[in-house]
């Protein structure tokens, strides 16, 4: 039973999903229209669905051996791609969106990624915990009672992947850490990418 409860907060916790869900919570508060939610119900869907069809073609290539890319040259591979499609993305909203926010929120993604790829060497640093403790201090904006809720739910989720054997604690800290740091970026850079 344990390890059914850890496999579903890992599959709650996946970065393709809790970043997202507090983006458009974010987005809401912040009285985005429907036009302005819709747009980033596609942007965050296309990002989604670019990874999702990246890692199936690598599964039917015979180079992983799952979507999950648990093996080292899995998750390298798959985190050269997630960086160059969060950092194109980003520039590209960047350019032609009036959307800087969510530039700026795709950028601080793949500083998370890059930080990920340049610490592999001393840990495997858990994105799934970086982005939800990202995703937790996004919601600081909506109320300390929803960023306590977020941070709750990060802690769910490196439990999760510490019980499911896929990362040493030390693995889990440096992703919170790389999250929380991520979360305080935005909150400074905002009222720069929004000037």
């Amino acid at each position: 039973m344990l390890n059914g409860l850890a496999r579903a907060l890992s599959i709650l916790g996946h970065p393709l999903l809790s970043l997202p869900v507090a983006a458009l919570l974010l987005a809401a508060h912040r009285g985005a229209g429907p036009a302005r939610l819709s747009a980033l119900v596609l942007g965050l869907g296309a990002i989604a669905t670019g990874v999702m069809a990246y890692s199936r073609w690598q599964v039917r290539r015979n180079r992983w051996r799952h979507v999950d890319a648990s093996g080292r040259e899995e998750r390298r591979t798959l985190n050269c791609f997630l960086l160059l499609l969060f950092a194109a993305a980003a520039v590209a909203i960047w350019a032609w969106s009036p959307q800087r926010e969510f530039a700026l929120g795709l950028a601080l993604s793949a500083l998370l990624v890059a930080a990920a790829m340049l610490s592999a060497r001393w840990c495997k640093l858990s994105l799934h915990v970086a982005f939800a403790m990202y995703a937790a201090v996004l919601l600081v904006q909506l109320s300390w009672l929803a960023c306590a809720a977020g941070v709750a739910f990060a802690a769910a989720v490196a439990w999760s992947r510490l019980a499911l054997a896929r990362h040493a604690p030390r693995d889990l800290v440096a992703g919170a850490i790389a999250g929380l740091l991520a979360g305080l970026a935005f909150w400074r850079l905002l009222p720069v990418a929004a000037g």
